[in-house]
């Protein structure tokens, strides 16, 4: 089995753009990945193009990739369509490494492009609910609410509104296991703001980030509640964006003059299990894999992006990656330990919260911070002496966890 390497990693700001298009995005993303990898498109030997929403949104099915790239006159290679949530993007990588450590190919791009914004919000949070499964929705809206009477932690003034009103879907979910963690282990909304507060601090410093600007705990707690205990800071917002990723083999690199490439030391995907609140997480179990694939341990781990749809699940990540105890996520937090200068940070790029989330483009996203911080040319935002990342990107859906997950490691050439 051949090793793998990113040699170019490209992506435009996440951000609403109305005017913008899925194609457009995608182009800007992939020409900044091979400017960076210094190859000419002719070069590239295969495609992999995830996207979640486009043939939702505007009709265009089925051919998605192949509709982007023949644009760009990269023709007669093999474009392989990839659909997996909010998962999609790392899900497009996995297959662009297995091809290549298989010796399919020697060099290949993954892409992620989505345009979410629309001049309907219903239609864009409507979208959302795609991601579950469809024909038992109001089985798990139900399971949402019914486990949630389990708690002995109430509500605080209310009884909650029905799942789903006026919010995604998954906003219930995660405040679902908010509540969770918070009966069991006794962790707080307080612990949930300072989380947030953390990570705009980190996206203020990176011009990638649909959010660039600071808060305080305090005013995250001030903000308005979307499904409790989580404030509208605490939610990654609607947003549209592209990225991209170019990697090769070990005969390939050595033909590139000036390559700065870093190292795919693992690459999971794997799909959640019909399990109950106290059964093994889809997180713990798929970074248990990586590391193994690895041969390193959490705490080789320099620095981490966690899939933090909400903050909840920054905090949870962090429990399952193993980068502290079962229950202590929140302490964690507020020892500064996931903060720039702490012992390992987390979500340096300000996270899904703050640096966006198009769901076809997130894990590509993280994929590209970890490869800035691991060259060293992550600005203001760099991690000291950081070798090896980690990046957690779930996706949908089903029963109490994530329907699909992938974990990467990368490591400093």
């Amino acid at each position: 089995m051949q090793n793998v390497y990113i040699i170019g990693s490209g992506m435009i700001r996440f951000n609403k753009y109305p005017d913008g298009s899925v194609r457009g995005m995608a182009e800007e993303a992939i020409n900044r990945a091979l400017a960076d990898a210094g190859i000419e498109k002719e070069q590239l030997q295969a495609a992999y193009f995830s996207n979640t929403f486009w043939g939702m949104f505007t009709n265009q099915h089925s051919i998605r990739g192949q509709v982007v790239f023949r644009n760009m006159g990269i023709d007669r290679i093999p474009v392989t369509n990839v659909e997996n949530a909010c998962a999609g993007a790392s899900t497009a990588l996995h297959l662009a490494y297995t091809s290549i450590r298989a010796g399919m190919f020697d060099v290949a791009i993954a892409v992620g492009s989505e345009k979410i914004t629309h001049e309907n919000k219903g239609v864009s949070m409507g979208a959302y609910a795609s991601c579950m499964d469809v024909e038992n929705f109001e089985k798990h809206i139900q399971m949402i609410m019914d486990v949630g009477k389990t708690f002995k932690i109430k509500i605080p003034g209310q009884e909650g509104s029905e799942p789903g009103q006026g919010r995604s879907i998954f906003m219930d979910a995660y405040a679902m296991g908010a509540r969770w963690h918070m009966d069991r282990y006794g962790s707080t909304q307080q612990q949930l703001a300072e989380i947030c507060a953390k990570n705009h601090f980190h996206g203020s410093l990176n011009p990638m980030s649909q959010y660039q600007n600071t808060m305080t705990a305090e005013e995250v707690l001030a903000e308005k509640e979307v499904a409790w205990p989580l404030t509208r800071p605490m939610c990654a917002p609607i947003g549209d964006g592209a990225a991209a990723a170019i990697i090769c083999s070990d005969s390939f690199l050595k033909k590139l003059k000036g390559a700065r490439p870093v190292k795919i030391r693992a690459s999971v995907l794997g799909q959640g299990s019909d399990r109950d609140l106290d059964g093994e997480d889809i997180g713990k179990r798929l970074s248990m894999q990586a590391y193994q694939e690895a041969g390193a341990g959490p705490e080789d781990i320099d620095l981490a992006e966690l899939h933090d749809a909400t903050s909840w699940g920054e905090l949870h990540q962090c429990e399952v990656m193993g980068f502290c105890s079962e229950g202590e996520g929140g302490p964690y937090a507020l020892s500064g330990a996931t903060r720039l200068g702490g012992e390992k940070p987390i979500n340096t790029s300000g996270g899904l919260e703050c640096r966006g989330h198009p769901i076809g483009a997130s894990g590509l996203a993280q994929v590209h911070e970890l490869v800035e911080q691991l060259r060293g040319d992550a600005g203001k935002r760099q991690v000291a002496g950081a070798r090896m990342g980690l990046a957690e990107n779930g996706g949908g859906n089903i029963g109490v966890e994530e329907a699909a997950m992938c974990v990467h490691i990368l490591e400093k050439c």
